[in-house]
This record gives C-alpha cells, structure tokens and sequence, in this order.
C-alpha cells in the first residue's frame, strides 16, 4: 500500500523482516525500513476506492496527461461519474470537438 498523502511511505505486511527486505531490494530511494505493527483501522481509509473523476468540476481546465492527447489542455463539459469518464474540449483546437476520455487520464491545472 502507498497512499499519495503519505509521501515516502510504503506499508507492506508480512511476518517478519526477511519477505520485506526481499519485496523493497532493488527499489530506488529506499532507505529503511520502519518495523512494527499498525491498527488496521489507521490505514482501512486508504483502501476506500474512490472515482477518478472526484473533485473535477464542469469548466475545470485540465491537462490531459495520458492517451492521444497527451500534454493538451481542455475544458470539461461534462462529468459521467458512473463511467468515470470526462468530456472535453480541447482549448486549441480550431474546431471545438467533444472528446471522451477517462478521468485517471488528466489532472487539473485550474478550478473553474
């Protein structure tokens, strides 16, 4: 488990230190290893599943950072939450096209 709001840390579970050393070698940045037990409940939230799409808004301006597109920036015109799909517009196309991408395909460069 590595969780983006932990930074630097990656949780492995194991009986002891031997399967850890083995999973991490070859890993860059790795500097130690912290041993001890953590309550599940500490870390249930991180399992949570949550849609790609959460905290994109109609009118957000993203950047599309995967597929075709890559590097492009767009407008979102509409959110499909159950799909977890966006649809876009691309800021400088000539011709405003509706395209559909995935929502793990782009990261916001600015709230509407």
């Amino acid at each position: 488990l590595a969780p983006e709001v932990l930074k630097g840390y990656l949780f492995i579970e194991a009986e002891d230190k031997g399967p850890v050393e083995e999973a991490i070698e070859g890993l860059r940045h790795v500097r130690s290893i912290l041993e001890g037990e953590i309550d599940f409940s500490e870390i249930e939230h991180f399992l949570e599943a949550k849609p790609s799409v959460t905290g994109i808004n109609k009118g957000d301006l993203i950047e599309l950072i995967a597929g075709p597109f890559k590097g492009e920036r767009a407008k979102v015109i509409r959110i499909d939450e159950d799909k977890e799909e966006l649809t876009i517009e691309l800021i400088e196309a000539i011709v405003p096209i509706p395209i559909t991408v995935r929502g793990d395909y782009v990261r916001i460069v600015q709230k509407k």
